[in-house]
């Protein structure tokens, strides 16, 4: 069997690559996974708490004029109330009838070295009458 000399190392040189470029892909799936299933949370959270507070209705108000009114800063306790009974903080702001709600959530990587990934989801709810059928 003939030997070249500038062969030598080759086939373990491509196996470091090939095994890198594995371990980079492996590390985009998990690390990626997990900031899709972060942005899910997030959202989830700021919808949930936006929905709470959009429950703080005047219903006083709502009984003599029939005008729909939330009352602020119950609207906005109620979505702190519910972010911190899950463990979160987030940031709320209530204009008119409607609550808006934005979760931050860090992950942190672990395969990737990227440092941290910060997600932030917001969502909005809304308080709005039915009419009965």
């Amino acid at each position: 069997m003939t030997r070249f000399p500038d062969d030598r190392g080759a086939l373990s040189t491509f196996l470091a690559v090939i095994a890198l470029a594995l371990l980079m892909a492996a590390g985009l799936a998990v690390d990626g996974g997990r900031k899709v299933a972060a942005l899910r949370e997030a959202s989830h959270l700021a919808d949930n708490a936006a929905r709470a507070g959009a429950q703080a209705i005047d219903l006083d108000a709502l009984r003599t004029t029939g005008e729909l009114r939330l009352h602020p800063e119950e609207a906005a306790t109620r979505a702190a109330d519910y972010l911190a009974s899950v463990g979160h903080r987030g940031q709320i702001q209530v204009a008119g009838d409607t609550v808006t709600v934005s979760v931050s959530l860090t992950v942190d990587p672990v395969l990737l070295p990227i440092g941290v990934i910060t997600v932030t989801a917001t969502e909005t709810a809304a308080a709005i009458t039915e009419e009965p059928t």
